[in-house]
């Protein structure tokens, strides 16, 4: 793809803010026609740029309002490639990223309950990966969502 321009940019911002907004809706607000908006969205697309459209759950009404970040530090003996298929498949874990410093991972995760933290801990414990963790529990989140760019020309 060819370097994204500012007009590019306008149209991913108005989607991360509202992907069932309409072609049209999105060209009368960077003067281009419905089509023409279409060919760059397919092209971002192909790029790589937008690797999906999804929908914005609330964690609270489907009873995860709890959310939680867990440092991870593996165990020296523990199989990483066991461990990066069990959190890639574990219901509750939102994300996982291999960091540096003191830790191998930081993992987030919404449960409904400090008991779920709980289990959580145990169950990577009982898998033989866990060396040590360290627990943090969100109070509240003032800035929280997906990545908006949030200067766009």
């Amino acid at each position: 793809m060819q370097k994204m321009n500012e007009i590019d940019l306008k149209i991913i911002k108005l989607l991360s803010l509202d992907a069932k907004r309409s072609l049209a809706d999105i060209g009368g607000m960077v003067d281009l026609s419905p089509s023409s908006v279409k060919e760059r969205i397919r092209r971002l697309i192909e790029a790589g740029v937008i690797r999906r459209f999804t929908v914005d759950l609330d964690p609270v009404a489907l009873g995860a309002q709890t959310l939680v970040f867990v440092w991870i530090a593996l165990r020296d003996d523990a199989d990483e490639e066991a461990f990066r298929h069990y959190v890639a498949n574990h219901p509750l874990i939102l994300e996982c990223h291999h960091v540096t410093g003191a830790w191998s991972y930081l993992i987030k995760l919404r449960v409904g309950a400090t008991p779920d933290i709980e289990n959580f801990l145990a169950n990577i414990k009982g898998q033989n990966f866990l060396s040590r963790s360290e627990t943090v529990i969100t109070l509240s989140s003032p800035v929280a969502g997906a990545f908006v760019q949030k200067e766009v020309p």
